[in-house]
């Protein structure tokens, strides 16, 4: 099939898909896309199973296959989908919330890793370096899903921006980690330096490289609005910092999810104030509020056909369902060291560590990382294990956060 094809293709499946939830299941939307796409691509496979001759699944395999999910997704769609989420998050907003963001987007993905790898080690009885890998790729909390599921959620303002900031940065910063361990682990692999030298000089050049090429580039291109007064073009302008920013921190080997971060952050607060009259302001929002509501749509149901590119057995099934709990053991850690750390300098309201571990989604990001792995022994594990999380974290956390949150957020104690 031709990308044109491929492309239509998904279009169609996810307005489809959209049309059925919306008119018998009334789930949230992205929810609900999945939902239905993981049932029907299950009635496929039962019926390929109760009649072989058919042939199905092996057929729709191969067109997933074709997809490249885990290309779509990290070269082409993160960048947008980033980009459009850091729009509505206020720097003012995310400077109130700066050291439990930080601390959450660094130690908390550090002390994430090391939890889900050893005990994944344990489990598995992988190697250490292999199963830390896979501890990278579980440990950051999906934006696209996250940011989702609190349009929904309707929570507090200074919680919502821990979660929907934190969200943003750790997802960039473990993807860094992700792509120092991979170096390491697969020193064949698509590493950028070796040993450990090699691995800080990777960190430092993707993290630090990419935020300062977000905020330059966003800079500029504010500069440029600044002197124009025509709406489509600015919206264009932000396309191309969008898209066009994000391919050139790939080319430098920077990162490109922390760029598309930083400069959608500058845009969305400095060019917003500043370099847009009212009328763009309007048609900027509503641009970006539709790209990330179609591509959405498409990632989720991207997520829920995946299933055919993932080798179920019923070992492989029951170490899944045991690492939902060691992820989220795991990202309770990552929520609790960093505000344990804070409390001698700020108090915090008692429905925090809760809503925010229950409220760390995973999403298509880690499946696009256990796809993206060096071919090995361990590769269908981890990619079976990282499945089974994802599909619990969107469709179980996802639909219980917002009653989790009414519940726990009408009258918080403080810490």
């Amino acid at each position: 099939m031709t990308i044109l094809q491929v492309a239509s293709l998904l279009i169609v499946l996810a307005g489809a898909f959209g049309a059925i939830n919306y008119l018998f299941l009334r789930l949230p939307s992205s929810i609900g896309i999945l939902v239905v796409a993981l049932l029907a691509s299950l009635v496929v496979m039962g019926l390929d199973l109760a009649f072989p001759a058919l042939g199905m699944t092996s057929e729709i395999r191969s067109v997933v296959n074709e997809i490249e999910f885990s290309e779509a997704l990290l070269e082409g769609m993160l960048g947008l989908l980033l980009f459009a989420g850091a729009l509505h998050v206020k720097m003012g907003d995310l400077r109130q919330q700066g050291w439990v963001v930080a601390l959450m987007a660094t130690i908390g993905i550090g002390i994430s890793t090391v939890i889900v790898g050893y005990g994944f080690s344990w489990l598995m009885g992988a190697p250490i370096l292999i199963a830390l890998v896979f501890g990278a790729l579980i440990s950051p909390t999906d934006p696209v899903a996250v940011l989702g599921v609190l349009r929904e959620a309707n929570l507090r303002k200074e919680l919502e921006t821990k979660i929907a900031g934190e969200s943003l940065f750790n997802d960039g910063v473990g993807y860094v980690v992700f792509l120092v361990l991979v170096g390491i682990a697969f020193p064949t692999g698509d590493a950028h330096g070796e040993g450990l030298e090699g691995a800080a000089k990777l960190f430092v050049q993707e993290a630090l490289g990419g935020a300062i090429l977000g905020a330059v580039l966003g800079y500029l291109v504010f500069q440029v609005m600044r002197r124009i007064d025509d709406y489509a073009l600015e919206v264009l302008l932000s396309l191309g910092l969008a898209f066009g920013g994000y391919q050139l921190a790939v080319y430098l080997h920077m990162s490109g999810p922390i760029m598309a971060v930083v400069a959608g952050l500058f845009i969305g607060d400095v060019g917003v104030k500043y370099g847009m009259t009212e009328q763009t302001r309007r048609y900027l929002d509503g641009f970006w509020e539709l790209v990330d509501e179609i591509l959405n749509a498409i990632l989720f149901l991207l997520i829920g056909i995946e299933v055919f590119a993932v080798a179920f057995s019923m070992d492989a099934m029951l170490s899944g369902v045991i690492v939902i709990a060691l992820a989220l053991f795991a990202r309770l850690m990552a929520v609790a060291v960093p505000i344990i750390m804070l409390k001698p300098f700020r108090t915090f309201p008692s429905d925090v560590i809760p809503i925010m571990t229950w409220g760390g989604l995973k999403g298509g990001i880690s499946v696009a990382l256990a796809l993206s792995l060096p071919d090995s022994e361990w590769k269908p594990a981890i990619l079976t294990a990282t499945y089974v999380v994802v599909i619990f974290s969107i469709i179980i956390q996802g639909l219980t956060i917002a009653p989790l949150a009414n519940k726990l957020g009408r009258e918080p104690d403080l810490l």
